[in-house]
């Protein structure tokens, strides 16, 4: 398939003081560019006459250089479609004989493609089940009704209709009561906590975390020049008596309290009350992190944080990734009232926005129904899902393993029993034969004694495919090393 032409301007650069001829030196840079993978198989270069005018040379120059390349079979005439890059050239990732000589580059890992997640992957929904006909009818639509509007730079705090169904959606959906005004589309939670940290927090300032915790939550922190205190969680959630005697007068605390990351478990109502009391009493925020509270399956979605604040010490941070696909990369923050213009200015300062045309089709997707009957689907989708692996780890391990399911998230913590090896071994293992597997000991301080190995089920796609990983990995950790 014959692909969008490069910019001569972007691959060449003719030096005129030097001997070599121009011809040659036409020839030699797009030999480069292909050997180096900035040109690809099947891309489309420039015309003669095009790329003479750009360059400032005869177009007989070009046309030589363009016949030295198609005789030596980089170039393809493609009559009047133009010329383009052989399509029958290998990939510059490997090593491979050119027409002249072999050698190998060597290849960047930073700028490879993009590939599917591995299996047991964490915080991926499944992307088999996502509606791509009905997304890409929406993005059709809405690609054939751009404006000369919609091209400029839209308004940085968000797109106010996706504003106004995301607040439309957290009224009904999860309990928070907001105006669409409190609501700043951001890409992504990171963004979200940056946003945060940029408009409320100082230099130095302490903030409560969970132990365990989201590791992401901790490095956005460290990079603005907060100071995180890890406070412990149990069965009820964060422990918050030990954060007012680590910390009392702590600026913020960032929780998870619909589905701990990655405990998994729920913060108790009495727990949620005093850690609004703490806040309240101590002039501090709390930010809410609703990663996954749309996934419980044991009775109804709990209601949000924020929903019980009444004294607006709640930041509620949601995000698409997690409910649509990671790709999206927005996310989206709930302020208080007393907030919206301090971080109205703070979006214009620090953020262009995120692509309108991206937020408009979002804002379609939630306001007719697509994203409300996405979530319900979702919900059967993964209970199954979740039920299917763990029946065939079980029946892989048996009596050596031992597997929590909480009420909700996409995940579970498989803890293997009567092994010398810690769970960073284990995962290691499991990495190794393709499982993405991830260490529980990892995500807590060195307090934190807990093990166990975490794997994401949202995209196993069958009973069949949960045996088949499950055999994978008792293959790798059936046996001691």
């Amino acid at each position: 398939m014959i692909q969008e032409k490069k910019s001569p301007a972007a691959l060449l650069k003719i030096d005129r003081a030097t001997s070599t001829p121009l011809h040659r030196q036409i020839y030699e840079r797009f030999r480069t560019a292909i050997e180096q993978g900035l040109l690809h198989p099947g891309d489309r270069v420039a015309s003669a006459r095009s790329l003479a005018s750009e360059l400032g040379v005869a177009r007989g120059t070009v046309e030589t250089a363009y016949n030295q390349l198609a005789g030596e079979g980089y170039f393809s005439p493609q009559g009047q479609a133009g010329t383009a890059v052989s399509p029958s050239l290998p990939s510059p990732r490997s090593t491979r004989r050119t027409p002249q000589r072999t050698e190998t580059r060597a290849f960047d890992p930073a700028l490879a493609e993009a590939a599917p997640p591995p299996p047991l992957q964490l915080g991926i929904p499944a992307l088999d089940a996502f509606p791509r006909k009905l997304w890409a009818r929406l993005a059709a639509r809405r690609a054939r009704a751009t404006t000369a509007a919609d091209m400029f730079y839209g308004d940085p705090s968000g797109h106010p209709p996706l504003r106004t169904a995301i607040a439309t959606y957290l009224r009904v959906s999860r309990g928070v009561s907001c105006h669409p005004s409190q609501v700043f589309v951001t890409g992504g939670y990171r963004a979200s906590l940056a946003l945060i940290s940029h408009t409320l927090l100082e230099r130095d300032d302490r903030v409560w975390v969970e132990d365990p915790g989201y590791p992401p939550t901790q490095e956005v922190l460290r990079s603005t020049g907060q100071r995180t205190v890890p406070v412990p969680v149990d069965e009820e959630g964060l422990v918050v008596a030990r954060g007012v005697r680590k910390a009392a007068k702590a600026r913020m605390a960032v929780v998870t309290p619909s589905h701990q990351a990655p405990l998994g478990v729920s913060m108790s109502l009495a727990r949620r009350l005093q850690l609004l009391d703490w806040a309240s009493q101590a002039k501090a925020w709390i930010v809410e992190d609703d990663y996954d509270g749309e996934y419980r399956y044991a009775g109804p979605p709990l209601p949000a944080l924020k929903s019980l604040d009444r004294h607006d010490r709640v930041l509620y941070a949601g995000s698409f990734s997690k409910v649509l696909y990671p790709g999206l990369a927005l996310g989206y923050v709930v302020v208080p009232e007393s907030l919206r213009d301090a971080f109205g200015e703070a979006a214009r300062t620090w953020s262009n926005g995120c692509p309108q045309i991206t937020q408009a089709v979002v804002a379609d997707f939630i306001r007719e129904g697509h994203f409300s009957r996405h979530l319900k689907k979702m919900r059967l989708l993964y209970a199954r899902r979740r039920h299917m692996l763990a029946a065939a780890l079980l029946k892989a391990f048996g009596e050596d393993v031992r597997i929590d399911l909480q009420a909700g998230g996409m995940h579970l913590i498989a803890r293997f029993g009567r092994r010398r090896e810690g769970d960073k071994a284990l995962a290691r293992r499991a990495q190794l034969a393709g499982l993405n597997c991830q260490p529980l000991s990892v995500r807590g301080t060195a307090r934190f004694r807990d093990e166990g190995l975490l794997m994401g089920f949202t995209n196993v796609g069958s009973a069949l495919h949960a045996q088949q990983l499950a055999a994978k990995l008792h293959k790798v950790l059936g046996r001691e090393p």
